[in-house]
């Protein structure tokens, strides 16, 4: 049977000789080398070409996003598993975005851990259910935040405007409640639509419905 070869990247001395020594019992792991930043693990990449990388994600000297470019951007079928006990959302973005092969978090089960290593060697992509949920609110706060810029960027008057798109006003309704001639409600309407990205009433309303 063929050993998947494992390099340890931790800046904790404790942590990588732990692994080490528990993943070195699987029959079909082995591990080939450790070290202690993110430089050093893709330099150590290019001498041992590792099948799998082991990556923290919090260590001084180069962290572990920035060891995941370089391996990524050299050895693009390296799989790099982040393995780390810091969960914030732009690191979970930044290592995703850059070809991470799997995100798990440190107190992440060790029969789990083992069994991620076996899925990602075989092509999955693997998100712990934590981090999943943690990538699910930063989007749906990003979609927010998206919301409420383009909010932000309608005028009172088009604010007003939108309001009656969403009451279902005609343009001819919206002028005479407004008493402003058609055209300039034509007009309000045709820059809210460009504001909001579409070019119909329909979407515009949905949009409209998910800022008001």
């Amino acid at each position: 049977m063929k050993s998947i070869k494992i390099l340890i990247v931790d800046d904790m001395p404790l942590i990588r000789e732990t692994l080490r020594a528990i993943l070195d019992l699987e029959e079909d792991m082995q591990v080939i080398g450790v070290c202690e930043n993110g430089l050093n693990g893709y330099e150590r990449t290019r001498v041992l070409l590792p099948d799998v990388v082991l990556m923290d994600v919090k260590m001084p000297v180069s962290n572990g996003v920035e060891g995941l470019k370089l391996i990524k951007k050299d050895f693009p079928k390296t799989v790099v598993l982040m393995l780390t006990s810091f969960d914030y959302d732009e690191y979970i973005i930044e290592a995703l975005a850059n070809g991470a092969n799997g995100y798990l978090l440190k107190d992440v089960n060790i029969d789990n851990l083992i069994q991620a290593i076996r899925s990602v060697v075989n092509g999955k992509l693997l998100i712990e259910s934590d981090i999943a949920f943690k990538l699910a609110e930063y989007i749906l706060k990003s979609k927010i935040d998206d919301n409420q810029a383009q909010f932000l960027s309608l005028s009172e008057r088009e604010k007003e405007i939108s309001d009656l798109l969403i009451q279902g006003y005609s343009n001819k309704e919206i002028s005479n409640q407004l008493n402003l001639s058609s055209g300039t409600i034509k007009n309000y309407v045709s820059s809210i639509y460009a504001k909001l990205g579409t070019n119909n009433r329909e979407d515009a309303i949905k949009i409209l419905n998910d800022i008001f």
